[in-house]
């Protein structure tokens, strides 16, 4: 089944990226080779993802009356995302500090801003979240659960980070998106636990299930993805790629999974795409800066 839109209600920030041959320890200081300052946000990047992949979508957030608005904003604009419900806030525009090393490595630190402001009376005074809408955990609680109360169609969650969240809306994820250590605490969530569990990613994958949950993909880098649904579970390997940068890269992934779904594949399918589509923004340095202008190599 086709569906019309893809809709992102998340976070909107400015990523200030200094490259640097190692990640500090604690106190330490470490000279930087470069900086960057790009547009990033786990909302936006899942945004600008689903639309380069080919899906009609809209993005909700919130972001400053700042400099650093237009510079969160702007590749968003030039890929015709449309933006026309970002609220602009007196809250200044969110903004990730990012580490990353010449191994690929990152660090990150978000100060939320502005998108502290999508909050449950925000999303609730819109009118009609169209088509698929995908959600993560960089917004406030009550935004994520107005949101999936409004939701016309299937939710697509990407609880990154994971936040708690009542159990009837974790389960309504379809699918639920995480990393494997994202996985192991949503498992503690739904277990009523503070242990995590040591298990292989394909039992808790299979315990997510047994909770309720209607689908689940766990996202492995290198390693790749596996993809649960019902009573089987599929393990789909990664495309080989150099890595440079994995910043936005599990971003990449979900915002072109839901836009395959939103186009009628089956989750393995959509799984499938969105991993050659990650594989090739983990080559160049940014986060949505990284990401295919073109589907020619997928």
């Amino acid at each position: 089944m086709q569906h019309p839109q893809v809709t992102i209600v998340g976070s909107s920030n400015v990523d200030i990226t200094a490259l640097m041959a190692r990640l500090p320890g604690p106190g330490e200081t470490v000279l930087a080779d470069s900086y960057q300052l790009t547009p990033g946000g786990k909302g936006a990047n899942q945004a600008l993802a689903a639309r380069l992949a080919g899906a009609t979508t809209e993005f909700i957030g919130a972001v400053g009356r700042d400099a650093h608005a237009e510079v969160a904003l702007s590749q968003l604009a030039e890929a015709g995302v449309l933006l026309d419900r970002v609220a602009r806030t007196t809250h200044p525009t969110g903004v990730a500090i990012i580490q990353v090393d010449a191994a690929a490595e990152n660090s990150i630190a978000v100060v939320p801003g502005a998108n502290a402001q999508v909050t449950g009376d925000a999303v609730s005074s819109l009118s009609e979240l169209r088509g698929i809408l995908v959600l993560q955990g960089e917004i406030p609680t009550s935004g994520i659960t107005a949101a999936m109360d409004a939701a016309s169609d299937r939710v697509v969650l990407n609880l990154a980070p994971v936040i708690e969240l009542p159990r009837e809306y974790l389960l309504a994820a379809d699918p639920l998106v995480v990393n494997e250590h994202e996985a192991a605490l949503v498992l503690a969530l739904l277990d009523g636990t503070s242990e995590l569990s040591t298990e292989s990613e394909p039992v808790i994958a299979r315990k997510l299930i047994e909770h309720g949950v209607s689908s689940v993909v766990v996202t492995l880098g290198a390693q790749g993805c596996l993809v649960a649904q019902g009573q089987g579970i599929e393990q789909l390997a990664a495309v080989k790629a150099d890595a440079v940068d994995t910043t936005g890269a599990g971003d990449a992934f979900t915002g072109a999974l839901a836009a395959r779904i939103s186009q009628g594949d089956d989750l393995v399918k959509a799984a499938e795409f969105a991993g050659k589509f990650a594989a090739l923004t983990v080559q160049a340095h940014g986060a949505q800066s990284s990401y295919p202008r073109s589907l020619e190599n997928l």
